[in-house]
């Protein structure tokens, strides 16, 4: 469109959870002036997070969204330009980088970080979205903790599930772990430590029908495909882990992902495919996904993208 609105800005941070926020800090006591567009979800995967105890620095723990919170206000005090938006498309073929905000206005830059994060998949479940964060969980690790001495539902078969269950088996009395079909798609190594572990029960061909309970998970109601019964299961969280999607989408024509769709960045840097575009976060952590390795990331995209344009003379 002719009449659109046009921006030239040194650095630009595309989302806002620990990594775009730690990055935004960096980059503004560096003087890079960066502006950062908070995306669809302000503060990222956090924000649907209730207490988080495993961040360093916050000894009585905090709250995911009150962290979220602490990060943007350091960004904005350092002197980061924080705005609302989302970037709908990108052309990263030219110099400076094009970067389309809400299908209205470029923004043209010197250098981007993508800290556009991930997005854990649901099943879907009306119950599931209402009691999210009130017993239903995508992140074990995260969330395990607060359920030990109970029992707790798992459902998935990769090895993300088989890993977070066994996490769960160490913390709770017992671990029913649901699975869709008659075989996990885990690895053979770690099927073979779910079987072994006593407190894990499995329930093959089985669909979870409803999470149960008011205003905390109280039991779960499953489905036996073959059979087509139904029961309940008395559980105090329902754990989801079929898989996180990494939100990358409009960057595929031209950054290097892998088959899932996460950032290729090369070892040991935030650096992508392209000279001067750079990812940070979970968008590019497959592995880790956890809100302190984020903002580690997000500190070694703004040290990167520093470099690269003091190097190319722009800084």
């Amino acid at each position: 469109m002719a009449n659109e609105e046009k921006e030239k800005v040194h650095l630009l941070i595309i989302g806002s959870g620990p990594a775009g926020y730690t990055a935004a800090i960096y980059a503004a006591r560096a003087n890079l002036k960066p502006v950062l567009y908070q995306g669809i979800q302000p503060g990222g995967q956090l924000t649907i997070t209730t207490e988080v105890e495993n961040y360093p620095g916050y000894p009585d723990g905090i709250q995911g969204p009150e962290m979220m919170v602490h990060f943007e206000k350091q960004a904005v005090r350092m002197g980061a330009d924080v705005r609302y938006g989302i970037a709908s498309s990108v052309d990263f073929s030219v110099r400076p980088f094009k970067v389309w905000i809400d299908e209205e206005k470029i923004i043209e830059a010197d250098a981007v970080i993508i800290s556009t994060g991930a997005s854990a998949k649901w099943l879907g479940l009306p119950s599931e979205q209402r009691l999210n964060g009130y017993g239903v969980s995508a992140c074990a690790v995260c969330d395990g903790f607060f359920f030990r001495g109970k029992e707790v539902a798992i459902v998935g078969a990769g090895d993300t599930a088989a890993e977070e269950a066994l996490y769960l088996s160490k913390l709770c009395t017992q671990v029913h772990m649901l699975v869709r079909k008659d075989t996990m798609r885990a690895s053979k190594i770690m099927q073979q430590r779910v079987l072994q572990t006593p407190n894990i029960k499995v329930y093959w061909n089985t669909e979870t029908e409803e999470i149960l309970g008011e205003s905390k998970v109280e039991a779960v109601r499953i489905k036996n495909n073959q059979t087509g019964e139904t029961s309940d299961i008395p559980v105090s969280a329902f754990f989801v882990a079929i898989g996180h999607q990494p939100n990358s989408n409009i960057f595929k024509p031209f950054i290097d992902m892998d088959e899932t769709g996460y950032i290729l960045t090369i070892p040991g840097t935030s650096k992508t495919n392209i000279e001067g575009v750079f990812a940070a976060g979970d968008v590019q952590d497959k592995t880790y996904r956890q809100a302190v390795t984020a903002a580690g990331s997000g500190c070694m995209a703004a040290l990167d993208a520093e470099r690269y344009l003091s190097a190319a003379g722009l800084a």
